[in-house]
């Protein structure tokens, strides 16, 4: 859609293709983790391991499928028992609800606070993905977005 002028920026949680998107940077990063019934045998650890997922039906984003998961965890990616994608985060995690799966996913993307039978652990070793904010290179801005860009850049600590 930034190719196409219907946005002019975009938020990504992947790398930027320098050749065509001017960036910033966000201070912030997504947490990798799972998202998992209150009732699992997980849930008792305050972090969980990749090996621990191994043997499990585990749910994942199809983007996160093809692009995050075998750049973040190399060989191990190929071992994970995935048994279904999604698109939208809060279908994974009707699907968790019920039984089928566990979530590995971005944290603070399902419903798991305390009245939830959902909760999330991260992963350990940490692993995060980046945040950035993208556009066009050469792009003609209106006024407005002007002043966001101009804004962004001055709380990034970029000129």
């Amino acid at each position: 859609m930034l190719d196409r002028g219907l946005l002019d920026f975009a938020v990504i949680a992947q790398a930027v293709d320098l050749s065509k998107y001017n960036y910033l940077e966000l201070p912030e990063s997504d947490t990798w983790g799972v998202v998992m019934r209150r009732d699992s045998f997980l849930a008792q650890k305050k972090a969980v391991d990749i090996d621990d997922l191994l043997d499990l039906p585990l749910i994942v984003s199809r983007q996160g499928l093809r692009e995050d998961i075998p750049r973040l965890l190399g060989e191990k990616a190929d071992r994970l028992r995935v048994v279904t994608t999604i698109n939208l985060a809060y279908n994974g995690g009707i699907f968790v609800r019920e039984g089928l799966g566990y979530l590995l996913i971005f944290d603070r993307l399902v419903g798991t606070g305390a009245e939830s039978d959902l909760c999330f652990r991260p992963l350990t070793p940490a692993l995060e993905t980046k945040l950035f904010v993208i556009w066009k290179k050469y792009q003609v801005f209106s006024p407005a977005a002007k002043v966001l860009l101009e804004e962004m850049k001055t709380n990034s600590g970029k000129p």
